[in-house]
């Protein structure tokens, strides 16, 4: 299986991608990027020098993956989400030297149009909803919205809602797959 590149994309001399990727119209890949196996960059995608795109990663259309940025494994990234390197830009003060970095687990989905402000971490299978802004971390499995984004909820592995409210059923199930979930200390975790 070998990489498909579309004819408009731009992909600079020593950038790293995994067999089986797709990278659509108008893409610009940089040289010192890493792009794991099977992973989709859709129309308009800018991925810098500086960032690790892991295994099965789908980052649709219009989205700049800036340095500092690192998507582990099956990250899914919304039409137009955006995401941040530096925390307080300023035109006429260059500050490449204060990168701070953002860090994407396992899973997560990151809505259409959402915000990601730079130095977070965004646990395993969390769920960013569309449009939030997210400027500190989020626990695994969280299901976040807003501005500034707020938890409310959970999200299985499968990107089901966890119902966990008093009356919810216990132990607690994805209604997808019935895995069976647990809260230990204020974090849903896959029962064992």
């Amino acid at each position: 299986m070998s990489v498909t590149i579309h004819p408009t994309a731009i992909v600079d001399e020593g950038a790293q991608i995994g067999e089986g990727s797709r990278i659509w119209h108008w893409v610009h890949v940089c040289g010192a990027a890493k792009i794991g196996k099977g992973v989709s960059l859709g129309q308009n995608v800018f991925i810098g020098n500086k960032v690790i795109i892991g295994d099965r990663c789908k980052i649709q259309n219009n989205v700049s993956v800036y340095d500092n940025v690192t998507l582990e494994e099956g990250v899914f990234c919304g039409p137009s989400m955006v995401f941040t390197n530096v925390y307080n830009p300023r035109s006429l003060i260059e500050r490449k030297s204060e990168y701070r970095d953002t860090l994407v687990k396992r899973g997560a989905t990151l809505g259409a149009n959402c915000t990601i402000v730079c130095g977070v971490t965004v646990g395993e299978y969390a769920f960013l909803g569309a449009g939030a802004v997210i400027t500190k971390d989020v626990p695994p499995h969280a299901v976040v919205v807003g501005v500034p984004a707020r938890q409310v909820g959970w999200m299985s592995r499968h990107g089901e809602r966890i119902d966990i409210s008093e009356g919810g059923q216990r132990p607690w199930v994805c209604p997808h797959t019935g895995e069976t979930y647990r809260l230990v200390d204020g974090q849903l975790e896959v029962s064992e």
